[in-house]
């Protein structure tokens, strides 16, 4: 299977129906999806081989079988009187209003609807030599490691409804003795808006995409506002 803001759909054109409707198989980028439904690609290459089954190359995608363990949102009760004002010194807490907002400005839902994953992809692991903490709403999710396979991991756990802060931090773990200085050897974080269906998880609109190559030499911080739904 299967790291500012746009949201992607997902298409494939109309005209492909009667093919998948004969083909034995469909594969994203190589693997296998077809316990997925009501996809959409973008930008896609299709080609049915002589077995019938249908190959979709759709770059900027990922899918990967995997076993997940769905998160379950958790629901925010409103509090009953407003709250008062924060002790000196607490963090605010973006999820909380300090004020009745006006009538045109919608409300912060009290909870998620949507499920968020990260997803992240390596031309060739461990020849960026690139670490990567994550880190949501100042508190640190993991590490992506440089020589790991591919991560997929639900954050909606991690996440609250509205803004939340997510702050990607690379570091160099062998500045002495690199493996690759090429920029085509590449290490991505996507995170965004998925689902998960016969156990591949498919990003459909990613939010957030960092990444480092090989020819970067430096650490890096990036900071993001994701906006829960």
């Amino acid at each position: 299977m299967p790291r500012p803001s746009a949201r992607i759909a997902l298409t494939v054109a109309a005209t492909l129906v009667p093919m998948l409707a004969l083909a034995g198989s469909v594969f994203l980028n190589g693997v296998n999806i077809d316990g997925v439904r009501n996809q959409r690609f973008e930008k896609a290459t299709v080609r049915v081989d002589a077995e019938g089954n249908v190959h979709i190359d759709a770059p900027g995608y990922a899918a990967r079988v995997t076993t997940v363990t769905p998160t379950p949102a958790p629901a925010a009760k409103a509090p009953s009187t407003p709250p008062g004002p924060a002790p000196a010194g607490a963090p605010v807490d973006a999820g909380v209003a300090a004020a009745v907002p006006p009538a045109s400005t919608p409300s912060v839902p009290g909870r998620i609807t949507q499920r968020y994953w990260l997803v992240t992809e390596q031309t060739t692991p461990g020849m960026t030599d690139f670490d990567i903490d994550v880190y949501v709403n100042s508190r640190w999710v993991r590490r992506l490691r440089n020589n790991e396979d591919q991560v997929v991991l639900e954050v909606t756990g991690q996440l609250r409804p509205g803004p939340n802060a997510v702050t990607l931090i690379a570091r160099k773990t062998n500045p002495g003795s690199r493996r690759s200085t090429s920029a085509s050897n590449v290490f991505k974080v996507i995170i965004g808006e998925g689902n998960e269906g016969g156990g591949n998880v498919m990003i459909d609109t990613p939010l957030i995409r960092f990444q480092k190559t090989a020819a970067d030499a430096q650490d890096a911080t990036e900071e993001f506002t994701l906006t829960t739904r």
